[in-house]
């Protein structure tokens, strides 16, 4: 750790090539852990599968990595990486450490997850079966696109407080389903990020997706999060950047960029309006 003065290696690396270019990274390498288990629970609703996410955290529960699915997400990874897992909303989460303190903290979870409704709790241990669980999820784009043959996908993401990831979650899945555009939802959950690909097929069809993803940032927002978690701002969210922010904090960022880049010519037009 280090609080010697300000973090530049946080506001460049999010800069999105606005401030510079990469010419050099250095990497922190993390052993491979004595045992590793991969549990996967489906449930009945989104509201449980979440809920489930909140209360191990607030166990305390070490977990590696969790990872939500809705519905259309499984049946996408099914029909695409020969799973025959249940069509619900499932949670794969990752436990590591050593093979005692993995067996302790799949107890705690079974107890969660089975409080919350979970109709079916296995894991896979071997590394093979574990890596075929992680590939069809990191495959979700192409097993998406899927779902609707000849459709492209407009993708965005939000992170929000995890204590309000199971209201913006469930709210932003009610209005998908209400519109006629097909999205399957994922998320990072344990940290409150989650993704939507809205497949779109044509224009009018483009301008709902993108009239859903902004009402998606909103909602994060209105509770305390951001309009993107992972994504990045780019072109597409320069004004819920600004929503988010207010006039003060889009003025610091703009004296950065143009303290750092006075000639523009760092990914230009991305992020925040610099007038030339």
């Amino acid at each position: 750790k280090t609080s010697a003065g300000y973090n530049l290696t946080n506001l460049f690396v999010g800069s999105e090539g606005t401030l510079g270019i990469i010419t050099e990274a250095t990497l922190r390498l993390y052993g491979i852990p004595e045992s590793t288990t991969v549990l996967v629970c489906s449930f009945p609703t989104i509201d449980s599968a979440v809920t489930s996410t909140v209360e191990m955290l607030q166990a305390g529960v070490p977990v590696a990595r969790v990872e939500f699915l809705d519905d259309l997400s499984l049946e996408a990874a099914n029909k695409y990486s020969h799973l025959s897992y249940p069509v619900l909303p499932t949670l794969f989460i990752e436990l590591t450490g050593s093979p005692q303190s993995v067996e302790e903290q799949t107890e705690i979870v079974g107890s969660i997850v089975k409080d919350n409704g979970c109709s079916e709790f296995t894991w896979e241990e071997e590394p093979e079966r574990r890596s075929k669980l992680w590939k069809a999820r990191h495959d979700w784009w192409y097993a998406g696109l899927a779902l609707k043959p000849g459709a492209k996908g407009y993708a965005t993401d939000v992170c929000v407080p995890i204590s309000k990831l199971p209201q913006v979650l469930l709210e932003t899945k009610e209005e998908l389903m209400s519109s006629p555009i097909l999205a399957p939802i994922i998320g990072h959950v344990g940290d409150g990020n989650f993704h939507s690909m809205l497949l779109v097929s044509n224009d009018e069809e483009l301008s709902i997706a993108k009239q859903l993803a902004i009402n998606m940032a909103r909602r994060a927002l209105k509770v305390g999060g951001t309009c993107t978690g992972e994504h990045g701002i780019g072109r597409g969210k320069m004004t819920l950047l600004e929503e988010e922010y207010g006039p003060t904090g889009i003025q610091v960022m703009k004296n950065i960029k143009q303290s750092l880049d006075p000639n523009g010519i760092m990914n230009p037009g991305k992020i925040i309006h610099i007038q030339s």
